[in-house]
């Protein structure tokens, strides 16, 4: 090796020993991807987000449809092909969204319908009855899509691991208090 290689190579040892943050842990632990359909899903991301925050999982917003706008869904898609993310789909009433998004990656996709009372949540079936070939996950609740995402993050990078089960006893503490103030009761 040249001294050029060499002072690459002394460089990225000082930055990985002095960054918080290393280059290569930030670079494995990947993110998740939101993509809603319209404007009108953002109430209902922004709890799926606030779930990933707590778990410390990165996350990016962005609106596509693929009815509308078939060509933008993959232009999201090629932006990150190269990354390692987990898209989250959010589209109410016939959700095409999810079955487009998967059909056209390889990576992991959870399918988060948001619940509608105007079909008696029929609409859901959209999510789940999908041609061959397509592998998405499906839940209705924003905080499992969340939970979801980072359990696949952490197959390969382990502090999400701790981060949901931390989350996971929580709950259960929750619970727990629950049952403590109300078992009394009459």
């Amino acid at each position: 090796m040249g001294a050029k290689s060499h002072s690459v190579f002394g460089a990225l040892k000082i930055l990985l020993a002095t960054c918080q943050y290393p280059l290569c842990v930030v670079a494995m632990k990947g993110k998740a991807v939101i993509i809603m359909g319209s404007e009108r899903d953002l109430e209902f991301c922004r709890e799926i987000a606030k779930t990933l925050k707590t778990l410390t999982v990165d996350y990016e917003f962005r609106v596509a449809s693929a009815h509308k706008t078939p060509q933008k869904v993959l232009e999201v898609l090629s932006e990150f092909e190269a990354q390692k993310v987990i898209y989250i789909t959010v589209a109410g009433r016939s959700n095409a969204l999810s079955a487009f998004v998967d059909a056209n990656t390889s990576k992991p996709v959870i399918a988060c319908p948001p619940y509608s009372e105007k079909f008696a949540g029929l609409d859901v079936y959209s999510s789940l009855r999908v041609p061959s070939g397509i592998g998405s996950l499906v839940t209705i609740e924003a905080e499992g899509a969340a939970i979801a995402a980072a359990k696949i993050l952490a197959l390969e990078y382990k502090p999400l691991e701790k981060a949901v089960k931390d989350y996971q006893t929580e709950k259960k503490k929750d619970i727990e208090k629950a049952n403590e103030t109300i078992k009394n009761m009459k």
